[in-house]
């Protein structure tokens, strides 16, 4: 039998675990662990620390605590690396307003890095995957495209325009989407990171019992996504992706292939993927704009006897 005060698990493939601790609070908890997605180690601690931050705001937590977990071939590399790694993401957990407390290192052969987080959250007021409902609209709070452009740099192929554009999102925090999102009562997110858009979505209607329609002119893309996809720059997981969600997706007649990749691409601290209710719509873009956040109206949940996608031009 479970846990009652286990709020949220692993059956609706939420952001994060929920456990009540008391009727006032509950704590959220999370864990990210990946390779460098980019050459300079500094970065690479801030946006691992970017992304796991990101799970406890899309469940609408405020994160509080943070432990390292770190992978890394102190033969091979200077250990100037792994202080800069863990520097970047203490630098990003203080900008969160939370705290590391310590962690736990391994030798590995190659570097990796992430972080355990617990946030704190009311338990009335917890966002989850499975609050969409038919009518309301979908939010996008950051341009898709970061997994194409990491290949690109990876390939030597990103200029650094492409690279400075794709740190700035990844390494930019979810915290003011998170903050407008819960002052406005809405029901349902998600955070868009390794399953793409498309994924992620699939997730939010699969735990809802609905639909959902988007409009890929609405999608925001970094600057060159589309270049760099043209000459390859298309990650594996893009595919997988894709092959993963291929019976739930329907697609205009007019759309190529490189639309349906960019929209399955892999992304490291992604945007929040936000369900409005429609008329609050245009109130929650404003608060956003107001907050800093330049959120996209992509979509909306559409009644439905399957989790099916519909993807428009």
């Amino acid at each position: 039998m479970q846990d009652p005060n286990l709020l949220v698990g692993s059956s609706t493939s939420d952001d994060a675990a929920v456990y009540r601790l008391n009727e006032e609070l509950a704590m959220v908890q999370t864990v990210d662990y990946f390779t460098p997605m980019v050459d300079d180690p500094y970065s690479f601690g801030l946006i691992t620390a970017a992304n796991a931050l990101s799970d406890i705001y899309a469940m609408g937590a405020k994160p509080v605590l943070a432990l390292n977990i770190v992978g890394f071939p102190i033969n091979e590399l200077p250990l100037e690396d792994l202080v800069a790694i863990l520097q970047g993401g203490a630098d990003k957990v203080k900008e969160a307003g939370a705290v590391i407390a310590g962690g736990h290192t391994i030798v590995d052969n190659e570097p990796k890095y992430g972080l355990a987080v617990t946030g704190l959250v009311h338990p009335d007021r917890v966002i989850t995957n499975a609050g969409a409902r038919p009518g309301d609209v979908l939010v996008l709070t950051k341009p898709l495209g970061t997994g194409i452009i990491a290949t690109a740099i990876k390939g030597g192929l990103a200029d650094e325009a492409a690279r400075a554009d794709a740190l700035e999102v990844m390494i930019t925090l979810n915290d003011r989407a998170s903050r407008v999102m819960s002052e406005m009562g809405v029901k349902a997110c998600t955070d868009i990171t390794g399953f793409g858009l498309l994924g992620h979505l699939y997730e939010m209607v699969a735990a809802s019992g609905a639909g959902s329609r988007i409009y890929l002119e609405k999608v925001p893309l970094l600057n060159q996504v589309r270049t760099l996809a043209e000459i390859g720059m298309v990650p594996a997981g893009a595919y997988r992706n894709l092959e993963y969600l291929e019976q739930w997706l329907r697609w205009d007649s007019n759309l190529d292939d490189l639309d349906k990749l960019i929209l399955a691409d892999p992304q490291t601290s992604g945007g929040l993927l936000i369900a409005v209710p429609g008329e609050k719509a245009g109130y929650f873009i404003e608060a956003l704009l107001a907050a800093g956040v330049d959120g996209a109206q992509i979509g909306e949940v559409i009644e439905s006897g399957e989790p099916l996608i519909y993807i428009c031009k």
